[in-house]
């Protein structure tokens, strides 16, 4: 990696961090992932269930499902999983739209379009989808010519072992993260969920899908069998992609602790800056 020598007062050296295409592949997926949450929850709200197996008509029992119970002034959005029931009103189930108490799964302000349209809605989510796996085929391929993925990605068998991996958990629950020339690489931990995200969640967000679409079902009739019926591959997909959303709430959440602007800038820049000293 180039490092420069940043001088001054500051006494910082930058270091490329994360190549262009890494940057270009980050942002694609930000912008992608964003406009398929969206999309995928005005889907879900044509039908806000989920089922198990080869079930999934209307007097099928769902084990969750967001509903709007009563009527006029004693209307109430109710949440159910399993057993237990909870009153989300004004959230899930029942939220405002354009004034007025609307049933409905998701608020109109988590969807695309934030009106009720099925069909608008899947054809922003296929648009997208496809660009989202176009993009992470290059990424990939890329990773893979160039040595990224196991280079930066894979970790060492000494970060593997438990009192490793202890240290790390430990040091990220007291928000103590890697400075000086830690900071070069990414941490296990990083690494371990990049891996997981990659080879794991978005392999089975992609697959279950596709396993939804009667289309496909036609050239690989194998994935309903695999994912146990349509409406568990349907659950499968939402359960993943909330998943990636926690991710990303956490990834978030590292960002800032951790310094906004310096990790930012390493986004989009590709250099990320050490103060010297630090680590020592």
């Amino acid at each position: 990696m180039a490092a420069i020598d940043a001088g001054g007062a500051t006494r910082r050296t930058l270091f490329y961090r994360h190549s262009l295409l890494v940057r270009l592949s980050h942002w694609v997926n930000v912008l992608c992932m964003t406009v398929l949450l969206f999309s995928g929850l005005q889907i879900f709200n044509a039908h806000p269930e989920l089922y198990w197996g080869k079930y999934g008509a209307d007097n099928d029992p769902s084990f969750i499902a967001m509903e709007a119970e009563g009527s006029g002034d004693d209307a109430r959005g109710v949440t159910r999983i399993g057993s237990f029931s909870f009153d989300t009103t004004g959230v899930l189930g029942l939220s405002q739209s354009n004034g007025h108490a609307s049933a409905r799964g998701f608020p109109d302000w988590l969807t695309i379009p934030s009106y009720r349209d099925l069909a608008t809605g899947r054809r922003w989510h296929f648009f997208f989808a496809w660009a989202f796996v176009l993009n992470g085929l290059i990424y990939l391929a890329w990773g893979l010519a160039s040595r990224h993925l196991r280079r930066d990605l894979l970790p060492a068998s000494a970060e593997l072992t438990p009192a490793h991996l202890g240290h790390e958990i430990a040091d990220h629950a007291r928000l103590r993260f890697p400075k000086g020339e830690q900071a070069r690489r990414y941490n296990t931990l990083q690494k371990l969920t990049y891996l997981a995200v990659i080879f794991l969640l978005l392999p089975l967000m992609i697959a279950t899908g596709l396993t939804m679409s009667p289309g496909f079902n036609a050239i690989a009739p194998w994935l309903l069998d695999l994912f146990g019926g349509r409406q568990s591959a349907r659950t499968l997909h939402f359960l993943t992609a909330f998943s990636l959303v926690a991710f990303v709430i956490v990834h978030i959440v590292m960002v800032l602790v951790s310094g906004v602007f310096n990790n930012l800038r390493s986004m989009i820049t590709g250099y990320y800056a050490i103060e010297e000293g630090e680590g020592r």
